[in-house]
């Protein structure tokens, strides 16, 4: 593929943020060559590169009573040489929502030679081994996994490093097309083959975001991807005393880490996860806050952002969906230890002014998810090595 060079990095600490990348083409061939001059901002990703990166690679698909129709286009868009990882919430009473999902997985597994894991968000081998490992932030009051999109990530990290994956992307399964969910994946591979640092993250902004409302509409920014990179943006402009736009990708769903980075970040629950990446990286790396991690500090952490062509047409889900996303994206920043008083007031003021929060009303607080590298990895797998076959849709060891 033929993608942007990287034209500036922003350096916060040991944090280097990479200016918006837009892919230019898709596919470079295999012979083809940049010429010495008149090209200079582009660079050529080869195949085999982006090959080599999709067999370290486990996708991550987490689902919850989505239509079986846009799960089996998601899954058929992902290159074959990675690993799928489908972590589901989906109902089991009345209608076996999941039995369903791993049906429709089992055959286009069977059809196409290639191998996938799937498990039940309220597994109880899993919980057994969160238990024991003393994973205990994913676990609710009664002791079972807790509900959440992130909790069902975090499920799927440990899944990936248990079956020793270098690489790990995420894919929501509400995309209606098969062909951006490849070109994402390309998009993570390119990033990875960029970075200078074991330590990186390729974040993913959508080309265009479709409405369909009297004819089609290609809308190129959300409502909360705009609000959030501000007051992200804010926050690294107030410690570095020189304002930023450099962050496009605040709320990316679509974004991939190195297991090495995955392991070391704290997370938030539920739809905060992915503003909330970024703000632990921030706050661990950025030079402002003491950090735990000697060896990520010297290495830095590499955050790679890339345009994809394709758009991302995905399902609506209502002004009430929006606005919690707005309210525990932005909590994500208002209770960061690098935030100050100027930018609270901001968030606060931001979520009123949109309907998201009351005059009066206090933005409910963060729950959290400690680094799994905190966790004992080695009781984790001492249940889970000899029940991973378990999970596999076709029933083989994994490679």
């Amino acid at each position: 593929m033929f993608i942007e060079s990287p034209r500036y990095t922003e350096r916060f600490g040991s944090v280097r943020i990479n200016h918006l990348q837009r892919v230019i083409s898709l596919d470079s061939g295999l012979k083809s060559t940049l010429p010495d001059h008149g090209a200079m901002g582009v660079m050529k990703v080869n195949e085999d590169v982006i090959k080599y990166y999709e067999e370290r690679m486990a996708i991550i698909i987490s689902i919850k009573d989505e239509k079986l129709k846009l799960f089996e286009g998601v899954v058929s868009g992902v290159p074959h040489d990675c690993l799928i990882i489908v972590v589901s919430n989906s109902q089991r009473e009345k209608v076996d929502r999941f039995r369903m999902e791993k049906d429709a997985l089992e055959q286009l597994c069977r059809y196409t030679l290639r191998q996938a894991l799937i498990v039940h968000q309220k597994d109880v081998v899993m919980t057994e081994a969160i238990v024991q490992a003393g994973f205990t932030d994913l676990l609710d009051e009664k002791g079972q996994i807790h509900d959440g999109k992130s909790e069902g990530m975090m499920l799927g990290l440990l899944i990936a490093k248990a079956v020793g994956k270098e690489y790990v992307g995420f894919i929501d399964a509400d995309n209606y097309f098969p062909g951006a969910v490849l070109e994402y994946v390309r998009n993570y591979a390119a990033g990875f083959s960029m970075a200078r640092s074991p330590y990186s993250m390729v974040r993913i902004l959508w080309h265009y975001k479709p409405k369909i409302s009297r004819g089609l509409f290609f809308q190129k920014w959300g409502r909360v991807s705009e609000t959030t990179n501000k007051h992200m943006n804010n926050l690294i402009s107030i410690k570095t005393g020189f304002e930023s736009e450099i962050i496009k990708t605040g709320n990316a769903g679509e974004h991939a880490m190195s297991i090495r980075l995955a392991e070391i970040l704290t997370y938030a629950s539920g739809y905060a996860v992915e503003p909330q990446e970024l703000v632990s990286i921030f706050e661990g790396f950025g030079g402002i806050l003491p950090t735990t991690n000697r060896k990520a500090m010297e290495d830095g952490i590499d955050v790679f952002q890339i345009e994809t062509r394709n758009p991302h047409l995905h399902e609506e889900k209502g002004d009430e969906h929006i606005k919690e996303m707005l309210k525990v994206g932005l909590s994500t920043i208002y209770y960061s230890a690098l935030c100050n008083n100027e930018i609270k007031q901001a968030v606060i003021a931001e979520l009123i002014a949109q309907g998201a929060l009351q005059e009066g009303e206090r933005l409910p607080p963060l729950r959290t998810i400690a680094p799994f590298k905190k966790a004992n990895f080695n009781k984790f797998m001492s249940i889970m090595e000899k029940k991973l076959d378990k999970y596999s849709v076709l029933a083989k060891t994994i490679k």
